[in-house]
């Protein structure tokens, strides 16, 4: 069960579609605005982020407040991997650094499941990270989203 409102684009999901609903999250996580972000995920929405686990929509808004509060400068690109009804698997890369001043590149993968209204109700990651020098960075936009001309994480060979 979920609140009242929708979130397009809807499952089925087609290419297009899916495409779309990546960038549309990619965008939001870019925010760093949990409490907007949050409003993507069903209320009973349940997640699996490496060894944590949310279990509603407060514990997943919990959750990016604290992600964001120690990520600093973070900056993510998604890309869809696969799709299939109501279900979309992404890779992504995001860069970030940590109140030491450690830079650090995160990869992962994640596989989603959809409500008919389009909310995300699991979201299962699986993420490593990896030390880099700053030199090393390639996420170089202002904070905020990607700009569209901004290389994706095929263009950038990641």
């Amino acid at each position: 069960m979920s609140d009242s409102h929708t979130r397009p684009p809807l499952p089925p999901f087609t290419r297009e579609s899916a495409t779309e609903k990546v960038r549309l999250a990619e965008d939001g996580w870019n925010s760093r605005d949990a409490e907007k972000v949050s409003l993507a995920y069903s209320l009973e929405t349940q997640w699996r982020n490496r060894t944590e686990f949310a279990n509603n929509r407060e514990q997943a808004k919990a959750f990016l407040t604290r992600k964001w509060n120690k990520e600093l400068e973070y900056r993510l690109i998604k890309e869809l991997w696969a799709f299939d009804s109501n279900r979309i698997a992404v890779r992504y890369a995001y860069e970030w650094r940590d109140d030491s001043g450690n830079w650090f590149r995160s990869y992962g993968n994640e596989n989603w499941e959809f409500e008919a209204d389009g909310l995300m109700l699991r979201r299962f990651a699986c993420i490593n990270d990896m030390p880099i020098k700053e030199s090393e960075r390639k996420f170089h936009w202002p904070l905020g989203r990607r700009p569209d001309d901004h290389p994706g994480l095929s263009e950038l060979g990641l």
